[in-house]
């Protein structure tokens, strides 16, 4: 007869839920804002604001839980280097969690990553590993976590099966919460974009567990091939370019991608997306990032379709991030010329939008 025992730090494990667990009670829940558009009377609109969390971005909720996940299967111990492949916000809250925990963090991410979220990775001392080649970013964060002898924390795999999609104060159930007392309590729509998928997926598994009449559409940048998979069904298509809006938007099928839980997919051109954030500073007094942006533009066309189609109700999405991230950037009129970007025929759109509730593709 053999026996073998697996040695495992469990004063350190306990320590350590311990700290991620009194660190979220710490915090208080993002607030749900109520968008007036004149344009829809009979139609509300209201974003999550995910960008006051700590980190401020949605992807501290991914963080946390993809750091109990690991630590909980016995992935990450007390010396274990965590390695993330990270286009920036998912990073900036993972090197909050790791410095919590006194771990060294290593953020793999291409070389295109705005200036701001390298500093607030190298602010909570984290390390920024960047790559000329997006596509990249997979094979390099494994070698590296077999050169360190560390953990490859690969939010596209765990992102879909780390958070509790049943409940457990997850974005759904705490934006269903939140809707409680509205005049149209269950959303017509629920919008957002898939980066890793596993938002889409806790949202679209919470409406079916909860037995609601919501659909989820999910919005999806150029040079994604996010959408392109759903309308055919095929998950093995790539893509030559990475996303230009930060945080959303794949050159493959991330397996936390779950098509079957999506109601609609709306494809998103990158302009429209940066002109929905300057159109939405107008709005609400502040600058948001550009994924809020495709959020935004999805929203809008939902709420024009059931404004022609004489139904009242309710759209919620998602504010991902906040705006100063992106001053380089989505901000910058030269970098907006440079690229090529002509925004003035979108906010014209927008405008006529949100006057008299009418879109045009």
């Amino acid at each position: 007869m053999t026996d073998k025992t697996i040695c495992v730090n469990r004063d350190w494990v306990q320590e350590a839920v311990r700290r991620i667990e009194a660190d979220f009670n710490r915090s208080a829940d993002t607030h749900l804002l109520r968008v007036e558009v004149p344009g829809t009377p009979d139609i509300s609109l209201y974003l999550k604001d995910e960008s006051t969390h700590l980190t401020g971005s949605l992807k501290h909720r991914l963080a946390r839980s993809l750091f109990l996940y690991g630590i909980c299967n016995g992935w990450i111990g007390p010396k274990t280097t965590v390695i993330e492949a990270s286009s920036g916000s998912t990073a900036v809250s993972e090197a909050y969690f790791a410095r919590l925990l006194k771990l060294p963090f290593i953020a793999v991410m291409p070389k295109t990553t705005s200036p701001e979220k390298i500093a607030q990775i190298e602010f909570y001392d984290g390390k920024c590993h960047l790559v000329d080649d997006p596509k990249s970013i997979y094979e390099v964060s494994n070698r590296l976590a077999q050169e360190t002898g560390g953990h490859f924390m690969d939010q596209f795999t765990y992102a879909e099966r780390a958070t509790d999609w049943r409940g457990n104060n997850n974005i759904a159930q705490s934006l269903f919460d939140q809707m409680e007392a509205e005049e149209y309590p269950v959303p017509d729509w629920i919008v957002c974009g898939a980066g890793t998928g596993g938002t889409s997926a806790t949202i679209g598994r919470y409406i079916r567990y909860c037995q609601l009449d919501s659909r989820l559409c999910v919005v999806d940048p150029e040079n994604s091939v996010f959408f392109d998979a759903y309308v055919t069904g095929d998950k093995t298509l790539t893509g030559d370019e990475g996303s230009r809006i930060e945080g959303i938007g794949r050159p493959r099928v991330e397996p936390s991608f779950q098509p079957e839980v999506i109601d609609r997919m709306i494809q998103v051109e990158d302009a429209a997306s940066y002109a929905a954030i300057h159109f939405l500073e107008k709005l609400i007094g502040r600058k948001c990032g550009g994924s809020t942006g495709t959020n935004l533009i999805g929203a809008f066309k939902l709420m024009a379709e059931m404004k022609a189609a004489g139904q009242a109700g309710s759209v919620v999405s998602l504010i991902c991030d906040p705006g100063d991230r992106y001053l380089h950037t989505y901000y910058n009129e030269e970098w907006l010329s440079g690229n090529g970007f002509d925004l003035k025929p979108h906010l014209d759109r927008l405008e006529h939008f949100y006057r008299d509730g009418g879109w045009d593709d």
